[in-house]
This record gives structure tokens, C-alpha cells and sequence, in this order.
């Protein structure tokens, strides 16, 4: 099959799934489960794998691991995040969230519809390609990161004598995720860096209580987490290489208890952002030996807690240029973007890219006629249902121009 007649395939499967995928998708979203708790939406993955007789194991707890086996050849992977957010939904729509304070307000339903109609199509037409295709449905990255957790049970691993004593490993990887700042019909691409990595910031500030009309008597914890938000951002400026990307933002400063007293005690809680793991380190190791030291000479003392978050997302170039080739080649020109900024959020996609060269893509569901402007995280985020058939339709050609048949 050329790659014109696999692109009418594609189109028209996508065509025929459509339905009963935005069915599942909405099935999804109105059964939003946050990380860890994704019981039921586990469920739904698995009986829809086993009514298509696909094999699968279940993995910590409400992960999920496919299977499809076709013959030697290459191994390709995809991958599907399934929770949900703490947000109460605002859409006025049929399939609103049913749970009062859950939402899919990141497109991790679309996701997973998506993952399901591509499995669906691949396991009914197993002549039109050859060779081995895993599926990833991986909870918990809105939380404490499902993907680093399934990689280390053994997400990556094939478990037969014959695979073992090969040494079967996945060549390739692709994933997708929704964009709702980019047009439907189109798809974003980014070479190289992506997405950032981060950590957690605590700091806690000891001072000396004292009246507020005798602060010379006490040390002013206010007054020193103040100087230490300084602090951090001459970290970035003057102590950070200019060519990499960081940036130190604390989100809460809480401290003091009355209007007359010097406080004596205050927490800050932030994030560390930069794109790469060695900028990152080199600013965790800095506030951790410098901040003590600084507050110190102020007359306080601190306390400094910093937890990783995920590693930066970087794609591989040779495979993101056959994702590029596959789109132009699928939908044409104009269904290309090239993103040129990496984003400074986080994802722990990252985790696969780290073990198995692949690209992570955004797939455009901004439709300002139906509505769909809304931001990832936001309360009336919702996607354009249309881009299903392009998620479905671009992972298939992903997958079986890389397992063509000779």
C-alpha cells in the first residue's frame, strides 16, 4: 500500500469510528476520576480492549499496558493520559461532568478516545502492517506522575522467553495532546526541547516576634522574605547562564498573625521552571546552600525544601520530522505548525521520551464558533470534536508508515 492509498484508509476508518468515539470521549468526561482514583475509567479502557480482543495488563493500580502482536518487525508506542482535574465544570452541555469538582479540563478524555479508536482500527486491519504496537494508558500525571511509576513496574518490558533473550525493546514512540490554542485541522510540532522541567519550592523564614513601635527589638520575618524573592530572581538573572530558559515564581507568601506584631515566621511555596535538568539542578543546589546563609546574615534562619518535578519533554529529531512528513503527507501544508517556543508548563510524557526516542505533538481544537476558546485547566475548557478524527487519523499513519509492510 503507497502512501496515497494508505491516506484513504485512514480517512475513511476515521470516518466510521467516529461516532462511537466521541461516544466513549463523552462517556469519559461525564466519569471524570482524578489521579490514583481512575477505577472506573480503568474499567471502561478494559473492556473495550478485551471487546476487541486485545491483550492487556493492568499496572500500579489504574494503569493500563496493550498489546498488539503482528508478525517480526519494529515496536511502536503510544501513549494516553486518563485523569481528570479538581474543577467544577461550567459548559452547559449534554455531557457535562456528573462529580461536582471533577473535570477532564485537560483533554485527557479526548486522549484516551483517541488511543481507543487507533488500537480499534490496527487490531481489524492487521494485514495492512506488521511488527509489535504497545499502548500506554498511564494515570496520575495531573498529580505525582503515572509515567516514571508504569516505566519502573515495567511498562517498557516484554515478558516472553523469545522477546526476553532478543532483547525486545520499542523502537519509537508518539503522543499527542490537546491544544486549544491552536486551530482544529491543524497540528503543532516542536524539534528538540518542548516542554520544561520544574520543581517544588518551600521556604520557610524564623525570625523574632516583637511589637510593631519596638521592631528593632525583634527580627522581621516579612522583611526577609521579601529580600529572599529578590534574592531569587538575581538566581536567574545574574547566576543562570542568559541562553537557558528559567524562571523561580513563588505562588503563596503567608506570614503573621496581627497587625501590631513583627512576625516571626512565614512560608513561601513556588516553583522552579528551566528547560533543561542541569539548569534546574545547578538552581536547586544554589537556593539550597545559598538561602540559609543569606537569611542568616539578617539575623533569621531558614529552612529549604525543594521536591523534583518531572524532566523536560524532548523530542527526537528524526522521529518529529517523520511526524511532520506524516502530517503534510495526511492533511496537507496547511495543516502544519511549527511551534518555535518551548512551553515553560510541565509533562511527564517526558519520562517516555527519556526511553524511547519519540515526539510529543499538539493537536489544534480551537473552534471559536462552537465556543471552544477556553485554556487548558480552565472551567469551560472543552474541545472540538472534530480533532478526534485527526488525532485518530495522524497516530494511524504515525504507526503504519513506521511498520510498513515491505
Amino acid at each position: 500500500m503507497n502512501s496515497q492509498e494508505l491516506n484513504k484508509f485512514i480517512k475513511g476508518k476515521t470516518e466510521e469510528i467516529y461516532d462511537e468515539i466521541v461516544s466513549i470521549r463523552r462517556e469519559i468526561h461525564m466519569n471524570p476520576e482524578l489521579g490514583n482514583e481512575e477505577f472506573e475509567t480503568s474499567k471502561k479502557i478494559k473492556r473495550f480492549l478485551e471487546e476487541n480482543n486485545i491483550e492487556n495488563e493492568e499496572i500500579i493500580n489504574t494503569g493500563l499496558v496493550a498489546t498488539i502482536y503482528n508478525g517480526e518487525g519494529k515496536t511502536v508506542a503510544i501513549r494516553a493520559d486518563i485523569d481528570a482535574l479538581p474543577i467544577f465544570e461550567e459548559n452547559d452541555i449534554e455531557y457535562k461532568s456528573r462529580i461536582a469538582g471533577k473535570m477532564h479540563a485537560c483533554g485527557h478524555d479526548a486522549h484516551t478516545a483517541v488511543q481507543l479508536g487507533v488500537a480499534k482500527i490496527l487490531i481489524e486491519n492487521k494485514d495492512k502492517w506488521k511488527g509489535t504496537i504497545r499502548f500506554f494508558f498511564q494515570p496520575a500525571e495531573e498529580t505525582d506522575g503515572g509515567a516514571e511509576r508504569m516505566i519502573k513496574a515495567g511498562a517498557l518490558n516484554f515478558k516472553t522467553e523469545k522477546e526476553k533473550r532478543e532483547e525486545k525493546k520499542i523502537d519509537a514512540f508518539f503522543a499527542l495532546h490537546m491544544a486549544p490554542e491552536i486551530l482544529t485541522g491543524k497540528i503543532g510540532i516542536k524539534y528538540g526541547k518542548a516542554h520544561a522541567t520544574s520543581a517544588q519550592l518551600k521556604v520557610i523564614v524564623h525570625g523574632v516576634s516583637a511589637h510593631a513601635a519596638l521592631p528593632h527589638k525583634g527580627i522581621d520575618a516579612i522583611l526577609i522574605g521579601s529580600k529572599i524573592l529578590e534574592f531569587f530572581q538575581q538566581i536567574v538573572s545574574r547566576r543562570t547562564d542568559p541562553r537557558e530558559e528559567a524562571v523561580i515564581s513563588i505562588g503563596t507568601f503567608n506570614g503573621g498573625t496581627a497587625n501590631n506584631i513583627i512576625c516571626d515566621k512565614v512560608e513561601m511555596l513556588g516553583t522552579i521552571r528551566t528547560m533543561s535538568s542541569e539548569t534546574r539542578d545547578f538552581i536547586i543546589e544554589t537556593i539550597k546552600r545559598d538561602v540559609p546563609l543569606f537569611v542568616e546574615s539578617l539575623g533569621g534562619k531558614a529552612e529549604v525544601e525543594i521536591k523534583l518535578g518531572y524532566a523536560p519533554v524532548i523530542n527526537n529529531y528524526e522521529i518529529t520530522e517523520k511526524v511532520e512528513k506524516n502530517i503534510v503527507s495526511l492533511y496537507g501544508e496547511d495543516a502544519l505548525e511549527i511551534i518555535r517556543e518551548a512551553r515553560m508548563d510541565v509533562e511527564d510524557v517526558s519520562y517516555f521520551l527519556n526511553e524511547i526516542p519519540g515526539c510529543f505533538f499538539r493537536l489544534g481544537t480551537k473552534n471559536e464558533e462552537k465556543g471552544m476558546i477556553y485554556d487548558l485547566h480552565h472551567p469551560k475548557f472543552n474541545i472540538d470534536e472534530e480533532s478526534l478524527k485527526i488525532g485518530i487519523g495522524l497516530q494511524l499513519k504515525n504507526i503504519m508508515e513506521y511498520l510498513k509492510k515491505e
